[in-house]
C-alpha cells in the first residue's frame, strides 16, 4: 500500500520561510512526478509545482521566484522551499506521486497525501 506523508507545515509571518516533505513509500518501482497543490477555503485545489522524474519542473505564476521544488528519486521524497511567503499562500497542501509503479503491477496509480496547513499571518 502506498502511502504519501507530509511534513513541514505551519504558521509563518509574511516574508518568512517554510519547507514542505513529502516521502512516498510501499513497495515503489518507479514515479513519474511528483508535486504539490494547494486549496485555500471556498477555493478549488490548484498547482502550486511539479517536478518529473527526469527533473523538468513547472510552477504556478503566483509562486515563481519565490518557490522551489526539488526531489530525491532514492527517497521517492519530493521537497517545496517556499520563501517570501504571503498571507494568499495561507492554504492546505497537498502532495501529489503521479503514476506510480509499483512491484507486480502494470497499472500506474496517482496517490495523495493528507494534507499539511501552511498559515501566514500578515
Amino acid at each position: 500500500q502506498v502511502q504519501l506523508v507530509e511534513s513541514g507545515g505551519g504558521l509563518v509571518q509574511a516574508g518568512g520561510s517554510l519547507r514542505l516533505s513529502c516521502a512516498a513509500s510501499g513497495g515503489i518501482f518507479s514515479i513519474s512526478a511528483m508535486g504539490w497543490y494547494r486549496q485555500a477555503p471556498g477555493k478549488q485545489r490548484e498547482l502550486v509545482a511539479r517536478i518529473a522524474s527526469g527533473g523538468v519542473t513547472t510552477y504556478a505564476d503566483s509562486v515563481k521566484g519565490r518557490f522551489t521544488i526539488s526531489r530525491d528519486n532514492a527517497k521517492n521524497t519530493v521537497y517545496l522551499q517556499m520563501n517570501s511567503l504571503k498571507p494568499e499562500d495561507t492554504a492546505v497542501y497537498y502532495c501529489n506521486a503521479d503514476r506510480v509503479l509499483t512491484r507486480g503491477s502494470s497499472t500506474p496509480v496517482t496517490y495523495w497525501g493528507q494534507g499539511t496547513q501552511v498559515t501566514v499571518s500578515s
